[in-house]
């Protein structure tokens, strides 16, 4: 079906007054809207069916982290998900950077969404629907808060297994997160502040919104079946070839994880976050490890390399 494609938005003089997004700045139909005033419809099959893709990435002291990349992976899935995105990749670029001016924050999480929509006859075929782009960018959180960062996470293995790849492409971002929650929920109950939970081979797979590496003897390993590939993840590789340590993806058993010498998780929503206990399971004596010391303080120096990442231009 043909899509009419909205004009290009620009930003206004009337956009320039901060004060009407002091929590964040949507786009949604063609307009910047404060967060408070961004829906969708009831019957958008992204809120119907988790029919949707999305990607995050973060800004950091006024920067992109590695916009590109998430770009990447945010066009990818909207393509192998067969849905139609309104704007070309340079449009959507210049959206998301906009929602950063517009709102101020010098730190923000920046989100880029295309669901399913809905169809005008209300049809059950997903063909009929008609795609819909949205974006917003609110202030920075974490995965974990400044007290966690300083002496490392408690995390719970719980038992809720991944939905497997076959079911859906861990590939594609996604909102199917009723495993992850349900893990969430186990990892409460055993006193723990995260979780990570299993792939259907009964190895560690990942948690909520975050992958896993361990360190032993010097060499870093994280799963490699029924996980997102998240970009952080990826970082991480980078840093290790600059830093001249072995990194590779394969199978990791709970007792491989709690026996290991140092373990960190990584995310956009925080970077790279050191890990101190697996359930009752002390991790290093408890203390953060030095090479995830090390690969957090270049993970961060990085936001600040051009290469790496991408100025927003506040309006003045």
């Amino acid at each position: 079906m043909t899509q009419r494609l909205p004009a290009f938005p620009t930003i206004d003089e009337r956009h320039l007054d901060r004060r009407l997004y002091p929590h964040g700045v949507a786009f949604v139909d063609g307009q910047y809207l404060p967060m408070s005033e961004a829906k969708i419809s009831v019957l958008d099959w992204g809120f119907l069916h988790s029919d949707a893709t999305y990607d995050t990435v973060h800004v950091w002291n006024g920067r992109f982290f590695r916009l590109d990349s998430h770009l990447d992976r945010f066009l990818t899935g909207v393509e192998r998900l067969r849905m139609k995105l309104p704007y070309g990749r340079d449009k959507i670029s210049s959206i998301l950077k906009d929602c950063v001016a517009l709102s101020g924050h010098r730190s923000a999480y920046v989100e880029m969404i295309c669901t399913r929509g809905s169809s005008p006859t209300f049809s059950r075929d997903p063909r009929q629907a008609e795609n819909r782009f949205l974006a917003f960018a609110v202030p920075f959180g974490s995965v974990a808060n400044k007290e966690q960062l300083e002496r490392g996470l408690h995390i719970a293995i719980s038992e809720t297994v991944r939905i497997p790849p076959k079911s859906v492409d861990p590939a594609i971002k996604n909102y199917h997160w009723l495993d992850l929650v349900s893990g969430l929920f186990d990892a409460y109950d055993m006193g723990a502040e995260t979780a990570l939970i299993l792939n259907t081979n009964g190895h560690i797979a990942e948690g909520p919104g975050f992958n896993v590496f361990l360190v032993k003897d010097g060499c870093l390993r994280t799963p490699a079946f029924g996980v997102l590939s998240g970009i952080t993840r990826r970082t991480v590789f980078d840093l290790c070839a600059e830093l001249g340590l072995s990194a590779t993806a394969a199978d990791i058993t709970r007792t491989e994880l709690k026996e290991a010498d140092e373990v960190f998780i990584t995310s956009t929503a925080g970077g790279i976050m050191p890990v101190t206990r697996i359930d009752h399971t002390a991790i290093a004596q408890g203390r953060v490890g030095a090479i995830t010391r090390r690969l957090m303080e270049l993970y961060w120096q990085k936001h600040e390399d051009p290469v790496w990442s991408t100025a927003v231009l506040y309006p003045s």
